[in-house]
């Protein structure tokens, strides 16, 4: 997804690696054809560079690596017929040398024919996979009512589009909500309660008169969803809010996550919200979470983020300072922002261990009568 309305390139099968499953890069993709045109143009050049021979076995294996059955198929004829050319002064070996190279190139025909099959088996899994995902999480629109966002999004468990966090900005009667939060665990295993959580978040969203009875509905709904699992200790963080009226001021639920850092006149500083439970440990039982009021100004932006980026770590084991790198990065278009936090993370060598969610809120400026100015 990159800034984003979508997602980090996940699904960019490039930037996964060639070693995880990405296309190869172009060197070892010419590397066969390189290697059977340079031993041949050798040879036929001096008989002297017969000793270059043995090169020619090696490239039906590296063929695997690039190409179909088809291909492998000819590059290992190519090959043979090389092997077998008196011009180039290496048809000296014995029956045994040619049976051996034969061999090879046949079974590198049927490796590669078994991996192709097996690459178009994990695209299809992966199409399904970038569906379920956004079946799950929908890419933002630009904007939800007169609130503008951007958001990023990138699992901490490799190999999977999905993980336990999750984000989503709707609006109601109320206003404009939206939601932030991290369940217990990551990867495939939370995937379920992360679905359970927004589809009581965005029915919450539309029926109840505030944040707390939103937050009430989807502690109820994890309550539900473990009532019947031994030792479930299901429970998960999330941040609410809510922008209403002229969106000259935003309301806060914290339920175990951490506050949002307001972006104000190039200045960066976490909001102060009064810290309730999380979600899933009974609200009622030990107290709803309290709701805060921020007023905001022209121009003010809401950063939210997940622990993934808060709690990233450098070498020496210190955590990332967010928002003093917010700051350092305030002159930064929104839409551009969770990509340059996510690059300076990089930059400054800060590992990231759990997933990584990011959203920035721009709520459109109110006018002096209060209402939100036109468009």
């Amino acid at each position: 997804m990159g800034s984003v309305r979508g997602w980090l390139p996940r699904g960019d099968r490039e930037n996964r690696g060639w070693l995880r499953g990405a296309p190869p890069p172009w060197w070892v993709r010419v590397l066969p054809v390189l290697l059977l045109v340079g031993v041949t143009v050798t040879t036929l050049m001096t008989p002297r560079a017969g000793d270059l021979g043995f090169l020619l076995g090696a490239i039906p294996p590296l063929a695997v690596l690039s190409y179909g059955p088809v291909m492998t198929g000819l590059l290992g004829a190519g090959v043979i017929v090389v092997l077998n050319a008196p011009a180039t002064h290496l048809n000296r070996p014995g029956s045994t040398d040619l049976l051996t190279i034969v061999f090879v190139a046949a079974l590198s025909v049927f490796v590669s024919f078994v991996r192709s099959r097996r690459d178009a088996q994990l695209d299809t899994e992966r199409a399904i996979g970038e569906a379920v995902q956004r079946a799950v999480l929908p890419p933002l629109p630009e904007r939800v009512g007169r609130v503008g966002c951007a958001a990023f999004y990138r699992a901490a468990q490799n190999g999977t589009l999905v993980g336990g966090d999750f984000f989503d900005v709707r609006e109601g009667p109320g206003g404009v909500r939206a939601v932030m939060g991290d369940v217990q665990g990551h990867g495939l295993a939370a995937v379920a309660t992360v679905v359970s959580l927004l589809g009581a978040f965005r029915e919450a969203a539309l029926d109840q008169p505030d944040l707390e009875s939103v937050a009430a509905r989807m502690d109820r709904r994890l309550a539900v969803d473990s009532a019947d699992a031994r030792h479930a200790e299901l429970f998960a963080t999330a941040l609410l809010l809510e922008f209403t009226g002229g969106t000259a001021a935003v309301r806060l639920v914290a339920c175990g996550h951490p506050a949002p850092v307001l972006l104000c006149e190039g200045q960066a500083r976490e909001v102060t919200v009064a810290p309730g439970p999380p979600l899933g440990i009974g609200l009622v039982g030990v107290g709803p979470p309290k709701e805060v009021t921020v007023a905001l100004g022209p121009g003010d932006r809401l950063f939210l983020a997940s622990d993934g980026v808060w709690e990233a770590r450098d070498t020496t084991g210190a955590f990332y300072p967010l928002p003093e790198r917010l700051a350092a990065l305030a002159g930064t278009p929104s839409a551009e922002l969770p990509g340059a936090v996510w690059a300076d993370l990089a930059r400054r060598r800060y590992g990231v261990r759990d997933d990584a969610t990011m959203l920035v809120l721009s709520p459109d400026p109110p006018t002096r009568s209060g209402r939100p100015a036109a468009a």
